[in-house]
C-alpha cells in the first residue's frame, strides 16, 4: 500500500461526524431557515387569498417567484464561492435572506409580498449549495453519505415543519409572522456561522458567464409563466407565448453554457450517466415532495374546512417520518450504495400517493396521517442517499460547480411543478363543476379534482422509483 493511500485510511478511520458538529450546526441552521420558507407559505395560501381577496393562480406565484429567485441565484454560488470566500458568501446570503423576510411581512399588496418573496429568494439561493458544499468537503469520500444524512436533517424536515409552524402562526397571530419569524433564526445563524464556520481554501475564480446570467432567468421563468398558463388552457396565448419564448431561451442557454469555458450552470456533467440518472431521479422525488407538501393543506382547509392549525398537525407525521429515517438512511446508504434505498423510499411514495389519490369528504383523520407518514418516510429513504450519489457521480473539482447546478435546477422543476399542479388543479374544479351543472356539490367536486392531481403525483414517483433501478455505486473519487 502506498504512503498516500496509508495516510488516506487513517484520516477515514480517525474521521467522525462528531469531529466536525460544530460547523455542520452552523450550517443546518441557515438551511433550515431557508428551506423552511419553500413550504411555510402552503398553510397560509388560503388565508393569503381572503385577505388580499385574491385568486389561487395569484397566490401561487408567493411560492413560485421564490423558487425561481432561487434558481436564478443559485448558479453564482461557485463565483462567488470562488471569488470570495465560501463563509462570506454563506454569511452575507443569510443576512438578505432576513432582510427579505421583514420585507415581506409588511408587504401590503399580492404583487408586492411577491416581489419581496422574490428577493427573500435572491438572498438566501446560494445558502443551500454553499452550505452542501462546504460540508461535502470537511469529510472523507467514504463519509459523505453520514455527513450527507445530518444535512439531510434541515433539507427534510424544514419543508416538512414549515406548514406546521406557519398554522400555528396564523392561528396565534397573523400571517405576518411566518416571515418576521426567520428574524431571529437568521441572527443566530450569522453568529453561530462567525464563529463556527471553517475559511476553506478559494479556487480559482472563473470568469462570470454574463450571457448565461441573461438566459437562465429569462429560460427558467417564461416556462413556469407557461406551464402555469396552460392549467387554464394549452393553446392559451399565455401558455403558447411561455413556452415558445422559454423553450427557444433554453435553447440557447444549453448551447452557450456548453461553449463556455467557465460557464454558469456545470452542464458538462451531463455527460455522465450515473449523474445524469441520479439527478433526473431527483426531479421525480423533489417535485412528488413538494406537490404533496402543497397540496395537502390546500385540500384539509378547502375541501374539509380544518383551520391553519389543525390541518398542519395532521400534516406533521411526513416530518415525523422524515426525522426518524433520514439520519439512518445517509449512513446505510456509506455500506449499501443508493438504488436498494432510493427504490425503497420512492416505490412506499408511490403507494402512499395512490392512497392519497383516493382521499374523500369521508377519509379519517387518523388514515390520512398514515398515509403522510408513509410520504415522510419514503422522502427520508430516498433524498439524502440520492443526493450523495449524484454528488460522487460527478469528478470531485467540479463539486463546488455541480451543487448549483443541481440545486438550481431543483428549484426549477419546483417551480414548475407548483405552477403545473396549481393550474391543473383548479382547471379540473373549473371543468367539473361546468360539468355538473349548478346543484352541484362543490366540495364533492373539489375533492375529486384534488384526488385527480394527487394521482399525477403518484405517477411521477412511480417513473422516479422505476428510474432508481438503473442507479449504479459510483467510484469513490
Amino acid at each position: 500500500m502506498s504512503t498516500q493511500a496509508a495516510e488516506k485510511l487513517t484520516s477515514s478511520q480517525e474521521f467522525s461526524v462528531k469531529t466536525i458538529i460544530a460547523p455542520l450546526l452552523a450550517v443546518m441552521i441557515g438551511m433550515f431557515m431557508v428551506l423552511l420558507d419553500t413550504t411555510i407559505m402552503n398553510v397560509a395560501i388560503p388565508s393569503l387569498q381572503k385577505y388580499f381577496n385574491s385568486s389561487l393562480e395569484t397566490i401561487q406565484w408567493t411560492v413560485t417567484g421564490y423558487t425561481l429567485a432561487l434558481a436564478t441565484i443559485i448558479p453564482l454560488a461557485g463565483w462567488m464561492t470562488d471569488k470570495f470566500g465560501a463563509k462570506r458568501i454563506f454569511l452575507i446570503t443569510i443576512t438578505l435572506f432576513t432582510i427579505g423576510s421583514v420585507l415581506c411581512a409588511f408587504a401590503q399588496t399580492p404583487e408586492l409580498l411577491i416581489l419581496f418573496r422574490i428577493i427573500q429568494g435572491l438572498g438566501g439561493g446560494m445558502v443551500t449549495p454553499i452550505g452542501m458544499a462546504i460540508s461535502f468537503k470537511m469529510a472523507p469520500p467514504d463519509k459523505r453519505g453520514a455527513v450527507m444524512g445530518m444535512l439531510g436533517i434541515p433539507m427534510l424536515i424544514a419543508p416538512a415543519t414549515g406548514p406546521l409552524l406557519s398554522g400555528w402562526l396564523i392561528g396565534v397571530a397573523s400571517w405576518h409572522w411566518i416571515f418576521l419569524i426567520n428574524l431571529p433564526i437568521g441572527i443566530a445563524a450569522v453568529i453561530v456561522g462567525l464563529k463556527l464556520l471553517p475559511n476553506q481554501q478559494r479556487g480559482k475564480t472563473p470568469a462570470l458567464d454574463i450571457l448565461g446570467m441573461i438566459l437562465a432567468p429569462i429560460a427558467f421563468s417564461m416556462l413556469t409563466y407557461g406551464v402555469s398558463e396552460g392549467g387554464r388552457g394549452w393553446s392559451s396565448t399565455g401558455a403558447l407565448t411561455g413556452l415558445i419564448v422559454g423553450g427557444v431561451t433554453l435553447l440557447i442557454f444549453i448551447f452557450v453554457e456548453l461553449r463556455h469555458k467557465q460557464p454558469l450552470l456545470e452542464l458538462r456533467a451531463f455527460k455522465s450517466l450515473d449523474f445524469t440518472r441520479g439527478i433526473i431521479i431527483t426531479w421525480a422525488l423533489q417535485a412528488s415532495m413538494i406537490g404533496t407538501i402543497l397540496l395537502n393543506p390546500l385540500f384539509q382547509q378547502g375541501v374539509l374546512g380544518r383551520t391553519p392549525l389543525v390541518s398542519a398537525a395532521i400534516s406533521l407525521p411526513i416530518s415525523l417520518g422524515g426525522l426518524i429515517f433520514t439520519p439512518f438512511a445517509g449512513k446505510l446508504s456509506d455500506k449499501i450504495g443508493a438504488r436498494p434505498l432510493v427504490f425503497t423510499g420512492l416505490s412506499l411514495m408511490s403507494i402512499a400517493l395512490f392512497l392519497l389519490s383516493g382521499v374523500n369528504l369521508n377519509t379519517g383523520v387518523i388514515a390520512l396521517m398514515i398515509i403522510l407518514f408513509m410520504v415522510g418516510c419514503g422522502m427520508a429513504i430516498s433524498m439524502m442517499p440520492l443526493n450523495a450519489h449524484v454528488l460522487k457521480s460527478a469528478p470531485r473539482e467540479l463539486v463546488s460547480r455541480v451543487t448549483p447546478l443541481t440545486s438550481a435546477t431543483i428549484q426549477v422543476v419546483n417551480s414548475f411543478a407548483v405552477a403545473a399542479l396549481t393550474g391543473h388543479l383548479s382547471s379540473q374544479i373549473r371543468e367539473r363543476m361546468a360539468d355538473a351543472g349548478e346543484h352541484a356539490v362543490n366540495l364533492k367536486i373539489n375533492a375529486l379534482a384534488f384526488g385527480d392531481t394527487f394521482l399525477i403525483i403518484a405517477c411521477i414517483a412511480t417513473v422516479g422509483a422505476i428510474l432508481s433501478l438503473f442507479l449504479r455505486k459510483p467510484h469513490i473519487k
